[in-house]
Parts: C-alpha cells; structure tokens; sequence
C-alpha cells in the first residue's frame, strides 16, 4: 500500500475503484466499503483507494479536545497491505468551497480515474454538502463510472458510525466499543520515562502519552492487552493525570504488565481496552494507593484467566 499525503500527490492514471470519507476508527460500517473496493480490485483489474478526509484540518475544536477515534499512522497501520491507496485529504476551508460538480470531474474523474465509485448512503461532497448519492448517480453516465452505494451496517436497531462509537467510549462501554468497531479500541505510542514510583511500590508501569487529539474512555483503571516486541501480555492500566503523585494535570496511560520484567523505554508499544475496572481516584497517601492497586492487579489477573 502506498500513503499520499494530499490530492496534489496522487499521480497513477490507473482506473480505480475509490471509496471516500472520514474513516475515522475504519469501524464495522467503514469496513464494509473497504472490503468492496478490494472486490473490484480484485475482479476488475483496476487499483483500490481509500481517500479519508481529514476534518482535524478544518474543525474549530480546540487542539486539546480529543476527538478522533484513530490517528493517520493508526489508520494507515490498519489498512496496510490491504488496498494499493490510502490518500489522506486535508479538508481544507479551500478543499470546503469547491462545487460538487467540480468534485465529480476533478477529484473522482480527473485525479482518481474512477471506475467504481463507492460510497454510504449518506454521503456527502462539495460546498455546503449539495452533492449526494443522488448526484453522483446523474453524472454516472456523463464520466463512465459506475456508482456502489452500501447500507448501513448496524448493530441491533442502530446504525454503526464513529459518532455512535465516540458515545460508547465516552460511556465506558469498552465490550461494546470494540464490537462495534471490529478490534479492540488501542493507544500506541513510546514509552517514556516516569517518577519510577511504581517500581518503588512493588508494581513497575510503562508510562505512555496518547496522541493529543486521540478521544479517551473516562480516566479510570481498565483491563489490557499490550503488544511490545511482537509479543502481547495481559496488564491493568491506568488512564487518567494520576492526582494523588503529581499536579501535572497530563494525560498518561500507565500500564502494569504481567509476566514482563524488561526495559521498555523508548519501546513503541500498542496498548489494547478490554474492560472497565473502577474510575481514577485520588488516595491520600502512596500507601492507599498501592492498596487499591493491589486489588486492581487482583482484578486483572482473574480477568485474564
């Protein structure tokens, strides 16, 4: 697979079958398209891309207010070896203006080469969202391409969508979270250097720092996976800005691993949610602390059992 960073860098005059949008968290729903754009590839001959806009580039959300269910090296790491094209599309306040017809010609036709065009019911494009699945249909004819449009995926009696999974998550359903997405809700990033206050107590933590726009399920204790040097332990991990040992204020996800006893530092690591334990506290001493986090491991290990 080949990531683009923008339209302007795409250049392959292959014919291609194009699925387009958000994609953020690539959950059940999003999966569907992906999966059908493969298909194609696959029967037809023609090469398979994935354009996910990127709204980070546009929101009015403060830098600090998590939001997004998946970050571009995330999205990227997901759909690797699975299509020939994952283009990232800044949606600019520019990309914003440019008239549905001109997205038809110019993105689909000129820049994508499309044959397949496939997309949600409820899909959008152009200024002020006035081209849908009923317009792409129109134009089907005039450019040659032919239009897939997918239902929903659904889970009971509602939809599957990031909007759906963003509620969940916030709610601390992880169980639900992770159905509705496909694979377990994860963090990655570096394991950085702490207070090695954990160690001091008995119970060694990898400290990590998730992405800052990354949406996080309610500070709490929670039941993980950790996938390090291609190996995956079962561990507790604390999400949250540890208020008893510092006033930091920091978003961290502390892990405590079982059966690990090596230097993590520096090591990237994916840390994957099971379940939720109890929420964050803050203990009036270490001694409380470590207490609690006694009967936390406690809890872990029945869980993985």
């Amino acid at each position: 697979m080949q990531y683009i960073k923008g339209l302007k860098d795409y250049h392959d005059d292959s014919q291609t079958a194009v699925t387009l949008g958000k994609f953020d968290g690539v959950h059940r729903g999003h999966e569907k398209l992906v999966e059908k754009v493969i298909e194609y590839a696959d029967t037809a001959g023609v090469k398979s891309v994935v354009c996910a806009f990127d709204m980070l580039a546009f929101s009015k959300k403060h830098v600090d207010e998590r939001c997004i269910l998946m970050t571009k090296e995330e999205r990227e790491d997901r759909l690797h070896d699975r299509v020939d094209y994952l283009v990232d599309c800044p949606f600019t306040r520019e990309f914003s203006q440019v008239k549905a017809e001109d997205f038809i010609r110019d993105v689909l036709v000129d820049t994508f080469h499309a044959s397949y065009v496939v997309v949600g019911t409820d899909f959008t494009f152009g200024y002020k969202k006035r081209g849908d699945i009923h317009m792409l249909k129109e134009y089907e004819k005039v450019y040659g391409y032919h239009l897939v449009v997918i239902e929903k995926e659904r889970y009971h009696d509602r939809e599957i969508s990031s909007t759906y999974i963003r509620e969940v998550l916030n709610a601390g359903d992880i169980p639900l979270a992770n159905t509705l997405l496909g694979y377990p809700y994860r963090v990655i990033g570096c394991v950085e250097h702490g207070k090695r206050l954990g160690r001091t107590l008995g119970f060694p933590t990898l400290n990590v720092a998730p992405n800052p726009n990354k949406l996080m399920p309610p500070n709490g204790v929670y039941a993980v996976q950790v996938k390090m040097d291609g190996k995956v332990y079962g561990g507790i991990a604390n999400v949250g800005v540890k208020p008893t040992v510092t006033n930091e204020n920091r978003m961290l996800v502390e892990a405590f691993l079982y059966n690990y006893s090596g230097n993590a530092y520096g090591k990237e690591v994916e840390i994957e949610f099971c379940e939720y334990h109890r929420p964050e506290q803050k203990f009036h001493g270490v001694d409380e602390l470590k207490a609690c986090v006694d009967t936390d491991i406690l809890y872990g290990k029945e869980y993985f059992k």
